[in-house]
């Protein structure tokens, strides 16, 4: 080890792959950027070859890097599991969960996150957010435990569980003249102007295939890149959408209504999933066996409020 690097070393690298700046991989170290740019510069020394490079804000890892990379993963991936079995050796249910969910998921995972750490107070999280293609890069890098999203990329071999519907509905500004209709047909609703979530994200894949089923065609006014910022667009009568009805439930609502639309809302589902050829730490298993029976019941009782929004 001593040839190549320290641990120490290598998890940071990890976390530079992971947050995609030496800045950022600081701050998510607590670490000072001074001290990952010498440890770093340490480790590539010790290898006799440049690991990354600068690509205007992008950072690009060479051939050398990835190899690295992947050792890296395996290494810290080793005594990650030595701690969590040395803890179940002492009778303690401690380890580190790794979980990674699509940005609507973020509404109610976190419920789900704390009933378990309630039972499992030791367990330590790691909860990261971000849109469908940015959770199926996290799955191609091998960097969590867990996924939670509405479509499985049928690229990757995962194991995969359904869990919570997942109705997405439209909205509109309460005072829209279209909230008085008892029913509004999709291509009426389709023709007003439509605020669109960015490339990548699961809610926008889900229209866009609704619409390729449907023959329709969106009248697009803009394109945001957040659920808060659709809501509070939606909110200042910019245009009508198309979200999760948890985004309604756990958010702030006011000022939204969900319209009746015939054909909507479009029936999802949202899934648990890992990698196929995973293997599950002890914590990571006791969650997953949670998560499937009893943590199902829990989400399962929450999720009556949000079918009201989708009737």
């Amino acid at each position: 080890m001593a040839s190549i690097g320290t641990l120490r070393q290598l998890q940071i690298l990890l976390a530079l792959r992971e947050h995609g700046s030496v800045t950022a991989a600081s701050e998510a170290l607590f670490l000072t950027q001074p001290t990952v740019s010498m440890q770093l510069k340490n480790l590539a020394d010790k290898i006799g070859m440049p690991l990354y490079q600068q690509q205007g804000k992008k950072l690009q890892f060479t051939d050398a890097g990835l190899e690295v990379l992947k050792t890296a993963k395996d290494v810290v991936d080793c005594f990650d599991q030595l701690e969590m079995r040395l803890s179940a050796l002492k009778g303690l249910e401690a380890g580190k969960l790794r979980i990674a969910v699509v940005s609507t998921a973020k509404y109610f995972i976190p419920h789900l996150l704390g009933e378990f750490c309630k039972l499992y107070p030791n367990v330590e999280v790691n909860f990261s957010v971000g849109n469908r293609q940015q959770i199926i890069d996290r799955m191609k890098d091998n960097l969590d435990d867990f996924y939670v999203f509405t479509y499985p990329p049928k690229e990757i071999k995962l194991v995969t569980t359904k869990f919570l519907d997942n109705p997405l509905v439209a909205i509109a500004h309460d005072q829209h003249p279209l909230t008085q209709k008892k029913r509004i047909s999709l291509q009426q609703f389709f023709k007003l102007p439509f605020l669109l979530r960015e490339q990548g994200s699961g809610t926008r894949y889900a229209i866009e295939r609704f619409l390729e089923e449907k023959s329709l065609q969106l009248n697009t006014r803009m394109i945001i890149e957040s659920n808060e910022a659709i809501r509070h667009s939606v909110m200042s009568d910019l245009g009508v959408s198309i979200l999760s009805a948890y985004t309604l439930v756990y958010g702030e609502d006011a000022g939204l209504s969900v319209l009746p639309v015939t054909g909507l809302p479009i029936r999802s589902q949202w899934y648990l999933g890992y990698l196929e050829n995973k293997q599950l730490s002890p914590i990571a298993q006791r969650f997953f066996d949670w998560v499937t029976t009893e943590g199902y019941k829990q989400l399962e009782k929450q999720s009556q409020k949000v079918l009201k929004h989708s009737r």
